[in-house]
């Protein structure tokens, strides 16, 4: 039961001290986030395109019933 727990000890500190450390170059993790935002923009703006032209405009209706 001691070597068991001696054993889970040891490979606790050994996993405890390997680190990974990823290293994102600056200009491209930039890159990436504009090109995001931009697909974003694109879709919002699309979206909102699409509500414009879907909603009735009855001020020119009303304008063109007063005018005949």
């Amino acid at each position: 039961m001691e070597k068991n727990r001696l054993v889970l000890l040891l490979a606790g500190v050994l996993t405890a001290c390997v680190t990974i450390n990823i290293y994102f170059p600056a200009a491209a993790a930039q890159e990436a986030a504009d090109q995001i935002i931009d697909d974003v923009w694109k879709i919002k703006e699309g979206e909102a395109a699409k509500t414009l032209n879907t909603q009735p405009n009855t001020s020119s209706d009303a304008t063109e019933t007063a005018v005949k």
